[in-house]
């Protein structure tokens, strides 16, 4: 029977126990260094836990932990504004704006003070004010036991405080919805729908203590229900906006033609005042003559009575050529009139 060799070759090298340990020191170094420091960017702050209890808040830059699992950290975005949309959806933000052609009527029907449905969509932003807040107090709650085990980033953790944050928005703006008509809705109710929204999700994700803050809530688009309602709500709208338009084209004609007349009475009263001032001025010149007359009239009554008579027929004759003047005690003044022509003619 033939022998076999059972024992492992031999290494082309030696294993030397230092080596070993060298190595091993070498990568419990890199560990440690891989596991110590962490960086927080600009716009987050970092939440770091010992062994899942809370320890503390640490700004931007880089930052110290326990190595291997004992401190972890939590970066969370404090400074950026994010969105949520309900009743649609965005593909991509830019320039042009493109939304999902897919609605989302179970988020936007709505029921109003009045009875009719109505289809709201709007959206929200919100910033995180604190982040610890944020990780610790709204946790997945598997089977609905109000268990918080631990904080958490991942997504699932992400996905419940989100979700709290859109039933609270949707609860809200459904309120304020149903406590209006339709037709305020639609119309001048907008801006007090965005305003209280907003005081009252604030309050609400407060009373929560999320960590969390809503600046702003903005309604989007409005509409009936598709059918004969929406029709007859068009139509109401376009007889607003031509109501609004002859409206506006009334005032740009008032604006047009009151200033216009404006000035022309403006030159007819200063015509009018001119000529007043005319008139009293003649009048005040005609009154000096009277009375400068009258004097020398007191003075001398014969000369001046002539000459005033002298200077009447003047004025009365002064724009006739032809005129004869001559002897009331003439007998026959034919002759005399024949002999003029004749000697004016020689």
């Amino acid at each position: 029977m033939a022998e076999r060799t059972v024992s492992p070759p031999n290494l082309p090298f030696k294993i030397n126990p230092g080596l070993i340990a060298t190595v091993l020191v070498i990568v419990v170094l890199v560990g440690v260094v891989t596991s110590s420091f962490f960086m927080v960017d600009q716009t987050e702050e970092a939440v770091v836990v010992t062994l899942g209890r809370y320890s503390r808040t640490v700004p931007p830059g880089l930052h110290f932990k326990l190595p291997f699992g004992i401190q972890r950290n939590y970066n969370v975005p404090t400074q950026v504004v994010q969105t949520q949309s309900f009743g649609f959806r965005t593909e991509a933000m830019g320039i042009t704006t493109r939304y999902a052609e897919q609605t989302f009527p179970e988020e936007s029907i709505m029921l109003t003070g009045d009875l009719n449905i109505v289809d709201v969509e709007w959206i929200i932003q919100y910033r995180i004010t604190d982040p610890r807040a944020w990780l610790f107090n709204v946790e997945a709650d598997p089977g609905g036991l109000g268990i918080t085990a631990r904080p958490g980033n991942d997504q699932r953790s992400a996905d419940n405080r989100v979700k709290t944050i859109r039933d609270v928005s949707q609860s809200v703006i459904s309120l304020l919805v149903g406590d209006r008509a339709i037709i305020d809705v639609l119309g001048n109710e907008r801006g007090n729908i965005e305003f209280l929204g907003q005081e009252m999700m604030n309050n609400i994700l407060g009373a929560f203590d999320m960590g969390v803050n809503i600046t702003q809530v903005r309604l989007q688009n409005i509409v009936p229900p598709v059918g004969r309602v929406q029709d007859a709500f068009e139509d109401v709208n376009r007889a607003v906006q031509d109501r609004n338009r002859l409206i506006n084209e009334g005032r740009q004609q008032y604006n047009a033609e009151i200033p216009r007349a404006r000035g022309q009475a403006q030159q007819i009263l200063q015509q009018a005042e001119g000529y007043a001032a005319q008139r009293v001025n003649r009048a005040r010149g005609e009154t000096a003559r009277f009375l400068s007359v009258l004097a020398e009239y007191r003075l001398d009554q014969n000369t001046t009575r002539t000459r005033l008579y002298y200077e009447m027929m003047e004025d009365i004759f002064s724009g006739d050529d032809d005129i004869e003047l001559i002897d009331r005690g003439l007998q026959n003044f034919i002759p005399l009139m024949n002999l003029q022509r004749e000697g004016g003619t020689r």
